[in-house]
């Protein structure tokens, strides 16, 4: 590669970049778990729900104090945003990233059942249960339902 062509080398670090992509899910997947919306997370962090979605969506990059003051107000580790990320997130980093590897995560991204809003409003809506046996009973009955629907 000659000289040229290095400084015409461009790299994606914002929009749909797959580590902001996985850090806006979290984003948003603990939101959904405590029951708040777009709205009320962008109202205590001084934002708009607009801004809220841009960030959840990894179309918009969380600075380091922004993402701080998420995890203040979901009571959550910074590093909370970053566990359960994938080897091919990782290797997706803006330095590493080809134009395949994106569009493959961004497929991937939307068929990922435990990241969709009914998913986790199904979670948070279990656990204010507040009876251990009944969540138990709730929960055989859904395996067993499924096991049925699903021929087992």
């Amino acid at each position: 590669m000659d000289e040229e062509s290095k400084d015409k080398k461009i790299f994606p670090v914002t929009k749909n970049n797959a580590v902001d992509i996985h850090v806006g899910k979290r984003v948003r997947s603990r939101r959904t778990l405590l029951g708040m919306s777009q709205e009320q997370l962008g109202v205590t962090l001084d934002l708009t729900s607009q801004q809220v979605q841009k960030y959840e969506s990894g179309a918009n990059r969380i600075s380091a104090s922004r993402l701080w003051d998420m995890s203040q107000v979901l009571d959550v580790s910074i590093g909370y945003f970053f566990e359960d990320m994938s080897t091919q997130t990782k290797l997706a980093s803006p330095r590493k990233a080809s134009i395949n590897v994106e569009k493959n995560l961004n497929n991937s991204v939307e068929r990922d059942s435990m990241a969709r809003r009914e998913t986790l409003e199904l979670v948070r809506i279990y656990y204010t249960i507040s009876q251990p046996q009944v969540r138990k009973r709730i929960s055989e009955m859904i395996k067993s339902v499924a096991g049925v629907i699903n021929g087992e």
